[in-house]
């Protein structure tokens, strides 16, 4: 029997994750069941997921892991993939972090709190941000002020701050500060001109400073002095949703966020592609693709609209949050849109190297599609074309892919400010270096323009 625990799920003594011959399951601690118990009996369970809030879980008889310690044992819906915060464009995490403060008000309402307010908790399910972790919630101690407040700063509050008011890049300072940035780092990047903001100058600067005040102090001493009652929680509650949705970033100055009505496709070209890369689809029938390089997700929307759950990853933050904007406006629940760099993916990260895991652990897709990308890697981040061929034979059995040639004006675009030192990136270079993993099994010109889109299968 296969069977080994998540290795994100070690840090909760409430219980953990596990998967069992493919399947997965939560174990409940006997430690947590006051709590288990009381999120049933209160009906906040059944609240929040008929709202669509928290992921959906059966209790099943499977045999616990560990047997000493369970109280339960839970089969949970499975999210079609597991994301990070650096990963969400901007919306996308302002979002997860007022889904936490709904979670945390509906809470209190019935005697219970957040006691964590991880950004890894929250995934995107259909569509939504959505909590992943039942076990999040926990008797609600009157008078105490929460435990998770400067987490949720950390995690959510500070880098939208950050993204929002000096440069949306900052967001990937999460890709080292997995739990959360620190306020006093955010507070020295933030302008001083948000210390007139009251929410920035409450929940960062002035956080910050008491983080500093009372660093090394007693947790009892801690608590008595910050003793809070629940109409003042509520009110804090309060005030940090409406600091986080004063925050907002316009998508605008990218080098690539208005890619497709600046390209040199035309009308009849980009129809023509977009028929190409259906009939390549309908030919292959992936379950699940992802679409590497995919900018605002317009080829994208080509997989999910004919039922395959779709990755669409870019680099450039003003595309992918064009791209998420519009499955929340489209309410698409097939597409998910990720801030990805394929010159420097995600790497595996936090304790021993197993809390976060890269990309390619994450998944396994049936096809993958690459469509206007090589040139982008071959020629603006200098990666062998025979490279990028064996990593994108290692992650699915086929390929949509699109060579575009140096006559081709948006790589002119990328020739323009460096030595033209490429020389086998042509055609026939490209063929070459593919054919080593692929066999091809289409082949097509784009009409009108000198672009040629292959269907590879995996040798």
């Amino acid at each position: 029997m296969a069977e080994h625990k998540v290795t994100a799920s070690f840090r909760d003594p409430s219980g953990f994750v596990f998967i069992r011959n493919g399947e997965l399951y939560r174990q409940v601690n006997q430690s947590y069941k006051p709590d288990y118990d009381l999120l049933n009996q209160s009906g906040l369970y059944e609240e929040l997921a008929a709202a669509g809030l928290l992921i959906p879980h059966r209790e099943v008889s499977a045999a616990p892991t560990d047997k000493a310690l369970a109280y339960k044992v839970l089969s949970p819906e499975r999210v079609g993939f597991i994301s990070y915060a650096y990963e969400w464009s901007f919306s996308q995490l302002k979002d997860a972090a007022l889904l936490t403060l709904d979670l945390q008000k509906r809470a209190l309402a019935r005697g219970m709190w957040l006691k964590d307010a991880s950004s890894s908790n929250i995934q995107f399910h259909n569509g939504r941000p959505i909590l992943i972790d039942s076990l999040s919630f926990e008797t609600y101690p009157e008078g105490q002020p929460w435990t998770a407040y400067r987490q949720f700063c950390q995690h959510f509050l500070a880098p939208l701050a950050l993204m929002a008011l000096v440069d949306v890049r900052l967001g990937q300072l999460l890709r080292n500060q997995i739990d959360g940035i620190d306020l006093d780092l955010c507070s020295r990047l933030l302008p001083g001109s948000t210390r007139l903001n009251s929410g920035l100058l409450v929940h960062i600067h002035a956080h910050a400073s008491a983080q500093k005040r009372y660093a090394g102090r007693s947790t009892a001493t801690a608590a008595a002095r910050g003793g809070m009652g629940k109409t003042a929680l509520l009110g804090l509650v309060d005030h940090l949703e409406r600091t986080v949705a004063k925050l907002h970033w316009q998508p605008a100055g990218s080098a690539w966020g208005n890619y497709y009505s600046e390209t040199n496709y035309s009308n009849v070209a980009e129809t023509h592609k977009a028929e190409l890369v259906e009939n390549y689809l309908k030919k292959t029938k992936p379950r699940t693709v992802w679409d590497m390089g995919a900018n605002n997700g317009l080829y994208s929307r080509i997989a999910s609209r004919l039922g395959a759950f779709t990755l669409s990853q870019d680099y450039d933050p003003a595309a992918v949050e064009q791209n998420y904007l519009q499955v929340k406006a489209d309410q698409e629940t097939s597409l998910l849109p990720l801030l990805v760099d394929l010159a420097n993916p995600s790497a595996a990260s936090g304790w021993a190297n197993q809390e976060r895991l890269t990309l390619v652990q994450r998944g396994t897709p049936d096809a993958l599609m690459a469509l206007a990308l090589v040139h982008h890697l071959a020629i603006g981040n200098n990666l062998p074309l025979a490279h990028i061929a064996e990593f994108l034979a290692s992650l699915a059995p086929w390929l949509v892919i699109e060579f575009v040639p140096k006559s081709d004006s948006q790589v002119q675009r990328l020739l323009a400010a460096r030595k033209d030192i490429f020389d086998d990136y042509t055609l026939d270079g490209f063929a070459k270096a593919f054919g080593r993993k692929f066999k091809i099994e289409g082949q097509a010109d784009i009409a009108e323009s000198e672009r040629t889109l292959f269907l590879l299968k995996r040798k």
